[in-house]
């Protein structure tokens, strides 16, 4: 029988949901392949793959999708590994460079500049060099390993600003440009906008691959990762060279991984911010997999 083949974003907070499939007991049943999440939706679209972890943005624009249920890449209050930095404060920007990589974060971008700053900026995409962003635009959207590596430099060496926004000096993070660079956490300024969690990805199927077996091995899978946060980051912090601690407060209390009511909510507010804008066609209803009654235990 042919394995299922599955697209998995490279970056540290996708490590628990796939550990099971990557370290654990189910490893070798499934066709894994990784890379950023634009290219995972895009290997979804075409048929590349049977299941990916897309942007969730990417639901509403690619037809015949389930959303396998209760797990998510979700941020309660504060991610730390999507960022805004920008040379001015952000109500004065005027040009916009968003990482490639991204899809839903863009979205949720644009989103925050129209209805939590008010403000219209050019905007252009970039691949994901701070430095080389920074040069072309006012302000730069970074994800990811990379934008978490700033975050936790920042926490150090910068300093509070106006509501949701840290300073630091530019030269902390090898810009040489600009004096000061401000700096936003997005699902800060997005719940700050709503008052709700901000759900970045989901696990996406096609609807003929998506039984309830298949949902109960990634929620196994999940499970298996989430008891095993020490393990995942200690090979990742000699990866990342960040301290493990350090990686294990950020899976622990800033990414969350359910679909709880919360964050199904906080979704459902972003699709709807999305299509108001045009950012999507008119919002598609949720459609969810089937799942069995019962999660299995690895």
């Amino acid at each position: 029988m042919t394995k299922l083949r599955i697209s998995i974003v490279q970056y540290l907070n996708t490590a628990p949901l796939v550990w099971g499939f990557t370290n654990g007991p189910l490893r070798g049943k499934y066709d894994l392949s990784f890379t950023v999440p634009s290219q995972c939706a895009e290997q979804l679209r075409t048929g590349k793959v049977d299941v990916a972890i897309i942007p969730a943005i990417e639901y509403q624009r690619i037809d015949d999708l389930v959303i396998l249920p209760d797990m998510a890449i979700a941020s309660k209050k504060q991610v730390r590994s999507l960022l805004i930095i920008a040379t001015k404060p952000i109500e004065q920007v005027k040009t916009f460079a968003l990482d490639t990589s991204s899809r839903s974060t863009q979205t949720l971008t644009r989103i925050l500049c129209a209805e939590r700053w008010k403000i219209a900026p050019e905007f252009a995409e970039a691949s994901p060099d701070l430095d080389a962003m920074l040069q072309q635009a006012d302000a730069a959207l970074l994800i990811g390993d990379p934008a978490l590596r700033i975050a936790v430099g920042i926490e150090k060496d910068g300093w509070p600003g106006s509501e949701g926004q840290t300073i630091c000096q530019a030269a902390t993070l090898g810009i040489t440009g600009s004096e000061l660079l401000y700096v936003y956490d997005v699902v800060g300024e997005w719940r700050s906008l709503t008052g709700l969690p901000a759900v970045l990805a989901v696990w996406a199927a096609r609807h003929d691959v998506a039984t309830p077996e298949v949902a109960a091995d990634f929620l196994a899978s999940r499970d298996f990762g989430l008891s095993r946060i020490a393990e995942i980051c200690f090979d990742a912090a000699r990866e990342l060279e960040l301290p493990q601690r350090t990686l294990e407060s950020y899976l622990r209390s800033n990414i969350d991984f359910s679909l709880d009511a919360e964050n199904r909510r906080g979704l459902e507010f972003y699709f709807a911010y999305a299509a108001n804008l045009d950012l999507i066609p008119p919002a598609k209803p949720i459609e969810w997999a089937t799942a069995k009654a019962e999660a299995v235990k690895l």
